[in-house]
């Protein structure tokens, strides 16, 4: 698995600093507030689990799981739910966590999807960013990363179910997906 790594791009270390960062600018957002994590699976779980360690005020959690990419490194824009949410988010304050936006399809599909449901309101909080990949604007609230155009992987971060337990977020090597791409 690791020699398919082409280098590591962000530690563990700069991770969990960084995330007891944004911890702590959540929890004083949104005090006093009903906040509800939805962390979208799977590569967000890592992430989300962190994160809701390092936020100091009363939340839940759920999970949705959609699909847009399958087996490729590029987003098909086609957003399939294959998990949804387990109850009613009507009035409450919905924090989406992801794992990376890039093209921002599938997160501006949730994001409309989500205030369609009646919630307080839907912010995004997203671990790594690819600004140069945004085919749709969108507003991010809490942010951990820019990075480069590059395929990562590790963290709860997969290339084709794969690489997820990798503790440092890591660019995969070319040849690792070359053959995928046509």
């Amino acid at each position: 698995m690791k020699n398919n790594v082409k280098e590591v791009l962000i530690s563990y270390d700069e991770l969990q600093k960084k995330i007891k960062e944004i911890g702590k600018k959540i929890t004083r957002d949104y005090e006093g507030k009903e906040l509800m994590l939805v962390g979208v699976l799977k590569g967000a779980f890592m992430f989300l689990g962190d994160l809701a360690k390092n936020i100091e005020i009363p939340l839940t959690i759920d999970f949705m799981a959609v699909s847009s990419y399958g087996n490729s490194t590029e987003s098909s824009g086609v957003v399939r739910i294959l998990k949804d949410l387990e109850g009613s988010i009507e009035g409450k304050d919905i924090l989406l966590v992801e794992d990376i936006i890039d093209t921002g399809l599938t997160l501006n599909y949730l994001v409309n999807n989500l205030k369609s449901r009646g919630a307080a309101s839907v912010k995004i909080c997203t671990l790594l960013d690819k600004p140069e990949r945004r085919l749709i604007n969108l507003e991010l609230a809490y942010k951990g990363f820019d990075i480069p155009d590059e395929f990562v992987v590790g963290y709860g971060i997969d290339f084709a179910e794969g690489y997820r337990n990798l503790s440092d977020i890591c660019i995969l090597k070319e040849e690792a997906y070359s053959h995928l791409i046509k």
